[in-house]
């Protein structure tokens, strides 16, 4: 796609790879409301709601045309708000499919704060006669519990049907007294996304949410909001499908296909997909990143001496010692039987090598009365200039095995100059 004309328009525009979650395009209005933001900061912060997780869920709906809407957290003159972003198929080089997302910037809506019951409410209100029979026939036939929500007036819930009341937990003369934001998850922070959604005329595919039920429990839900007019008054017509059970299992599949089963690390998999993002955010702007590859010691010796069970237990530990150490954005694997690797984003080496220390000297300190003690052995290196990833484990790897062959539970870092691999063991 020829993206020049692109850069012309006043509107934000994005292209993405659907694969990677990567920006491949970004016109000067997006730059300029991405305030050099990550893709997922975008997707997933304050104001942010979508119906997929994983952006290659939508191709199939894309292929098909369907009308697929985001909300993404952007900055719009230096203040953190919402955007409601449209999602379509665009064909750009050869990077698999695209998705291009441009926002909706539409006139904005301002709501009025504090407005009387009497005002905000249906429950008891008169309604002319073909809209009650249709809202009626709706709300009392229809098993999905439904929210009839006016977005004028600070997300007053009006009116709720009996799937409603069932569902939440709340009598409908309690449900009516409440806001959407008292049962939503993101608390006051859902009425800028609200204020989107209500400008969209419908159509879009179901955002997902956490509701608070009555009971305190919480429940993952696809909330589809659309428009509706009843005696003259633009409302929000929400429809609720519970798909909490659903995303238990979404997880649950994820894990096993991403993480390690033993230990629960990621696997190797998963930890190759994130290095090649945090290689190309390297090579894109230049952010230092650096492996750390950890083995443990002796540990034949554990397996033969005291039985495979302790040595599984001692690798778990090993894994929730190094999990817990290190910071969200690192990512630690288990790369293959007793052998570790962490991924750095943003990390200098000197930063990394300290890390590796503070995980040694945390290791040997460590004691468990069923288990044994433990050391390791840890090679660091830092990416170098355009290097490929598998030089950079090659050195991560000389390193580590010349820390063994200098006596184990000790940290060497990579030299540039490429070594060969020593026999220790």
């Amino acid at each position: 796609m020829h993206t020049e004309i692109l850069n012309q328009l006043s509107t934000p525009v994005w292209i993405l790879a659907a694969e990677h979650h990567d920006i491949l395009f970004a016109n000067p209005a997006a730059r300029a409301m991405s305030d050099g933001r990550q893709l997922v900061e975008l997707r997933e912060g304050l104001y942010s709601a979508h119906a997929e997780q994983k952006l290659v869920s939508y191709l199939p709906s894309l292929y098909a045309n369907e009308h697929v809407i985001e909300v993404w957290t952007v900055f719009a003159q230096g203040i953190e708000t919402a955007l409601s972003c449209q999602l379509s198929l665009v064909e750009h080089g050869s990077q698999g499919p695209a998705i291009l997302v441009e926002g909706l910037i539409g006139a904005p809506v301002t709501p009025r704060i504090g407005s009387s019951p009497t005002e905000a409410r249906l429950c008891s209100m008169p309604v002319c006669g073909d809209e009650r029979s249709f809202y009626e026939r709706l709300f009392r036939t229809n098993s999905a519990p439904m929210l009839l929500i006016d977005p004028d007036h600070d997300g007053r819930i009006i009116d709720v049907n009996h799937a409603a009341t069932r569902f939440y937990g709340y009598p409908r003369e309690v449900f009516c007294t409440k806001h959407t934001w008292e049962i939503n998850a993101l608390g006051r922070d859902v009425l800028p996304v609200m204020q989107e959604v209500a400008k969209l005329p419908g159509g879009h595919r179901p955002l997902h949410f956490i509701h608070h039920m009555a009971d305190g429990t919480a429940r993952h839900v696809q909330t589809y909001a659309g428009p509706l007019v009843i005696d003259g008054r633009r409302l929000m017509l929400c429809i609720i499908h519970d798909i909490t059970e659903q995303k238990r299992l979404e997880e649950k599949l994820e894990k096993a296909a991403l993480r390690d089963a033993l230990t629960g690390a990621w696997n190797r998999r998963q930890f190759l997909h994130l290095l090649d993002y945090t290689h190309e955010q390297k090579l894109r702007y230049g952010h230092e990143y650096s492996v750390i590859f950890l083995d443990a010691d002796h540990f034949k010796a554990i397996n033969d001496q005291l039985g495979h069970d302790v040595g599984d237990a001692t690798l778990k530990m090993l894994a929730h010692t190094l999990e817990t150490r290190v910071r969200k954005a690192d990512t630690v694997c288990r790369w293959g039987g007793e052998e570790f690797v962490i991924l750095l984003p943003d990390t200098p080496l000197e930063c990394a090598h300290h890390l590796a220390e503070a995980l040694r000297e945390t290791i040997e300190q460590t004691t468990h009365p069923m288990l044994p003690k433990l050391t390791v052995s840890i090679g660091v290196a830092q990416h170098e200039g355009d290097e490929e990833t598998n030089a950079l484990f090659r050195r991560a790897d000389q390193a580590l095995y010349r820390a063994k062959a200098a006596g184990r539970n000790r940290v060497v870092a990579a030299t540039p100059a490429a070594e060969p691999r020593s026999d220790a063991a």
